[in-house]
């Protein structure tokens, strides 16, 4: 007989220390981290046109492009592993080596006025932007949902149903913060 009353207010329980709240903050964050994988996916197939424009104006550049293929690989597999802190550094070394090809655009004025490089770079400029929008989000619902499960008595809930906390989208290496250092007297 108590068993079963206990069964009976169990969901009562569940609901008053939040369960259904953390399964919706869950979702919205994975949500969000869906959103910013689309638009770094976006960014990693917009990449290698980019660059197929600006090499064939400035063939002589081979370590730029190469530089950039290989942060764009790095993009590509970060993205196939789904861990926020891969990604976040990944796309970190993606936008230090499409800085140096920014620079070989500068270096090559008849790149600028391409009508296929301005398009491209209007549409990478673009994605940047849902990249921040999408990080920010992401960073959002996970600060909501990291909350809501260290709060009682959702603790409790989260500790039985074996919630997590989710990580943020950041850049953990510091050296990935500094700007790119850049000789243009080769």
């Amino acid at each position: 007989m108590r068993a079963r009353r206990f069964l009976a207010l169990l969901p009562l329980v569940l609901v008053g220390c939040g369960y259904n709240t953390i399964q919706s903050y869950d979702e919205k964050a994975n949500a969000a981290k869906q959103d910013i994988e689309v638009q770094l996916q976006r960014r990693a197939d917009l990449v290698p046109n980019l660059v197929e424009v600006v090499r064939g104006q400035a063939k002589q550049e081979l370590e730029v492009f190469t530089n950039v293929a290989r942060a764009r690989s790095g993009l590509v597999d970060a993205l196939q592993k789904r861990d926020p802190r891969e990604m976040a550094e990944a796309n970190e070394q993606l936008t230090t080596a499409m800085r140096g090809l920014m620079v070989q655009v500068e270096a090559y004025p008849q790149i600028k006025s391409d009508q296929a490089f301005l398009r491209l770079q209007d549409e990478l400029t673009g994605t940047e932007n849902r990249i921040a929008v999408s990080r920010t989000d992401l960073n959002g619902a996970v600060e909501q949902y990291n909350t809501y499960i260290r709060r009682f008595p959702q603790v409790l809930t989260a500790k039985v149903t074996g919630a997590k906390p989710k990580e943020y989208f950041e850049v953990s290496n510091a050296a990935a913060r500094e700007a790119p250092k850049i000789d243009l007297t080769k």
